[in-house]
């Protein structure tokens, strides 16, 4: 099999999803929260796009589930942002804390 090694794609892998941890603690931003988790979603499928394709090469299960898993993910995206979209015009800001107090 040609191509790089299962230890690249999983260097790879963790990268994302170190970058990913990273932002979801670093960022007040609830639109970058999303998107950090959005990454944390992207490294866990690669990683899993990874293991069937060096376990199973003529497969292609992996595959479709990366594609629903992405559209899934895209429509998560969507939802969120319509959530922070609504927080922000009830609160006049796009930060997490401020979002905290919406109970009432």
């Amino acid at each position: 099999m040609s191509g790089p090694p299962l230890q690249a794609y999983l260097l790879l892998g963790a990268v994302l999803f170190g970058v990913g941890l990273f932002g979801v603690f670093s960022q007040r931003g609830a639109v970058m929260i999303l998107m950090s988790i959005e990454i944390i979603l992207n490294a866990a499928l690669l990683n899993l796009v990874a293991f069937w394709r060096f376990s199973a090469p003529a497969e292609y299960g992996a595959q479709v589930f990366f594609i629903v898993m992405t559209t899934i993910g895209a429509i998560e995206m969507a939802v969120g942002l319509a959530i922070v979209l609504m927080g922000f015009r009830n609160r006049g800001s796009q930060y997490v804390d401020r979002f905290m107090d919406m109970r009432g």
